[in-house]
């Protein structure tokens, strides 16, 4: 059974920030472990070491347990607003007041067991090195909480940043193939009526499907890929009826593939590329294949054509690696917005990869992370 498996229910961009901060959790663990045992050495009441770390990752688990997991499993009672679910101020003083002295107390319960020790004997006979303790489990307790989401509410933006960067793409693609688009659909109407007509369905799906894409929150960033192939289709298909026996294209997806989440309108930016630099400049026009595959714990969706090819001047823009903000100078705004979505969503787990044909023509290959559905 693997993580994903075990964390389904849980949105999967949530699933790897959840597992790094457990481990940051347990990385200060080790060390506040160290520091108690080398404390109770120092005032006489010597612990093993093995003893202060299993107290220590007890409770460092438990809290942890009680005060992350609840934002997501309890999102309707503390009002955890999406798409990073932190609970206002109110509710999430509720969550942490309960979660911290339970989680604490719970922690010092397995750390008993495993030590032979008694913490209700501890709490009788030391009440002072018993709150000490537990106010010290608040404290470092209330810092990680307080560092998680910072760091939550300021991927928040970036997310939030790079998604209107993705509509504003999308705003200035579309009406540059749409308006080329009526246009030779107005030509094709006294001319070729059964062009025409075909035309206009695949234009009215392909409006469709973009107008529903637009209505999803801006947090829901990835949709199934048989959506993206679909969306593709109904764009390539009018491309085609435009430039008639100057293009051809095949869209290659496994059916296994289909519902495997991708990032929305990842793929278009890279197609229309390929028509415009690509084949649109050639008098013989060309080709654009455009193929889904998996590779291990991979998917890998690739974009090819037979065009007139990627200059190295391009190449070593797309080489560049990528700013501290994301970012990518120089190169096309579609490409570096494409690696930009592919960082700020799965960071170095994804990639891009351009590179040029022997045979003449461009390919690009994405890299992602291969996660069940949601």
């Amino acid at each position: 059974m693997n993580t994903n498996t075990l964390l389904a229910w849980l949105p999967p961009q949530h699933r790897r920030p959840l597992l790094q901060r457990l481990l940051i959790v347990w990385a200060v663990a080790f060390l506040i472990g160290l520091a108690t045992w080398i404390g109770s050495r120092a005032i006489g009441h010597p612990s093993t070491f093995d003893v202060s770390l299993v107290y220590s990752y007890a409770i460092s688990t438990f809290i942890w347990l009680l005060t992350d997991l609840p934002r997501f499993t309890f999102k309707r009672l503390l009002r955890s607003p999406a798409p990073y679910y932190w609970p206002p101020a109110l509710p999430a003083t509720f969550m942490l007041l309960v979660g911290i002295p339970l989680g604490f107390l719970l922690g010092r319960l397995l750390g008993d067991a495993y030590s032979g020790k008694s913490t209700w004997d501890l709490l009788e006979h030391n009440q002072n090195r018993f709150w000490g303790l537990m106010a010290f489990s608040i404290a470092i307790s209330i810092a990680f909480v307080a560092y998680f989401s910072q760091r939550g509410k300021a991927e928040s933006l970036a997310n939030e940043v790079t998604q209107a960067q993705l509509m504003l793409l999308q705003s200035q693609l579309e009406p540059h193939m749409l308006f080329n688009t009526l246009a030779h659909l107005r030509a094709l109407i006294g001319q070729d009526t059964e062009r025409a007509h075909a035309m206009l369905d695949h234009l009215n799906d392909y409006l469709r499907t973009t107008l529903q894409a637009t209505r999803l929150p801006m947090y829901q960033a990835l949709h199934p890929l048989g959506n993206e192939f679909s969306r593709l289709g109904d764009y390539l298909n009018l491309m085609t009826i435009r430039m008639g026996p100057r293009m051809a294209f095949e869209l290659d997806l496994p059916p296994s593939l289909a519902t495997a989440p991708v990032p929305r309108f990842i793929l278009q930016p890279l197609v229309e590329n390929a028509i415009r630099h690509g084949l649109e400049p050639q008098v013989s026009g060309g080709r654009i294949e455009v193929q889904a595959r998996a590779e291990g714990a991979q998917l890998l969706l690739t974009v090819r054509d037979n065009g007139s090819g990627i200059s190295e001047l391009a190449l070593a823009d797309a080489a560049r690696p990528l700013q501290a903000d994301g970012a990518q100078a120089g190169t096309s705004w579609g490409l570096s917005h494409v690696r930009q979505r592919l960082h700020t969503l799965y960071g170095p787990r994804a990639g891009m990869r351009i590179s040029a044909l022997a045979t003449g023509g461009t390919c690009v290959v994405l890299t992602l992370p291969l996660t069940t559905p949601v």
